[in-house]
């Protein structure tokens, strides 16, 4: 592309260099010219500061120069019409423009980055896409402004997993207790925002969170990854099929599925694989 971004104030000189004319500078008042762009028989036809020379045809109180301009044929046919112009440079640009679109090494250019292109929105809308963090809600695996990578295909192929962190679109009963916490507004915004959570219970298992546990099929679970123990009591409740229960790291300060319960597994966007930004946090750490 070095060539391409190189073309660009090549083809816009090129393009003044052949447009450029002295008559494209030419005065309203015919009583000056720029001198170089005068016929030399202006020089020869007049003389003294108003033209009354032996050539002058005998025309008192016209200067000489004006007179000279009058009268030679060729400089009136000569004159610069605006429109034409206006459409020699517009031919002259786009003949430009054809060369340069013509231009082997611009077609190839081109057809690289068309290629890189679609290869690019093809990844990010099907296999891996960009997430940033605006909340504590994960805080200590995810802190605000974090961003990470989301892989989409495994979803497909794999069963969603205990532990995993996924990001999601929200449940109808997310955007419910939203429009009855917040008003409609507020509700129909957040609706559009994908979440962060992690999986706690799949379907089938029984759930439970008691003294600030969470409990598996009646098997107090280690999560080493949590900000501190639940301070709320949930379940005990059997995850229904095609769902999942998602909570927050940060137990006591997430909007999770202890409020507005399962989440359906269709709206899973994908999986998180790893935190790439800032650099000082690269990793999955705490992710799994």
């Amino acid at each position: 592309m070095r060539s391409f971004v190189l073309a660009i104030p090549l083809i816009f000189l090129l393009s003044v260099a052949s447009l450029t004319r002295c008559t494209a500078f030419l005065p309203v008042f015919t009583t000056f010219r720029p001198t170089k762009c005068l016929p030399l028989s202006f020089y020869t036809r007049s003389s003294g500061p108003y033209g009354q020379g032996r050539n002058n045809g005998g025309r008192r109180g016209i200067p000489s120069k004006q007179r000279q301009w009058e009268e030679d044929p060729s400089e009136k046919d000569s004159e610069p019409n605006d429109k034409t112009n206006d459409e020699s440079k517009n031919r002259g640009f786009l003949n430009e423009v054809t060369k340069f679109v013509n231009d082997p090494e611009f077609r190839e250019d081109a057809k690289l980055y068309t290629i890189s292109l679609v290869v690019a929105l093809m990844i990010r809308f099907f296999v891996v896409e960009p997430r940033y963090i605006p909340s504590l809600s994960m805080y200590p695996t995810f802190d605000v402004g974090d961003q990470l990578a989301v892989e989409k295909v495994s979803k497909r192929v794999r069963p969603l997993q205990r532990k995993e962190i996924i990001v999601f679109h929200p449940p109808q009963m997310f955007k419910d207790m939203m429009s009855v916490t917040f008003g409609e507004d507020t509700a129909n915004q957040k609706g559009k925002e994908a979440l962060i959570k992690r999986i706690v219970a799949i379907e089938g298992d029984e759930v439970q969170v008691r003294g600030g546990k969470v409990l598996i099929n009646g098997q107090v679970q280690v999560e080493p990854y949590t900000a501190e123990d639940a301070e709320y009591e949930f379940g005990p409740v059997k995850v229904p099929p095609g769902q999942v229960l998602v909570l927050g790291d940060n137990r006591n300060h997430s909007f999770d599925g202890h409020l507005w319960g399962f989440l359906p597994k269709e709206n899973v966007i994908g999986r998180a694989v790893f935190t790439y930004w800032p650099p000082w946090r690269i990793g999955n750490g705490g992710m799994y």
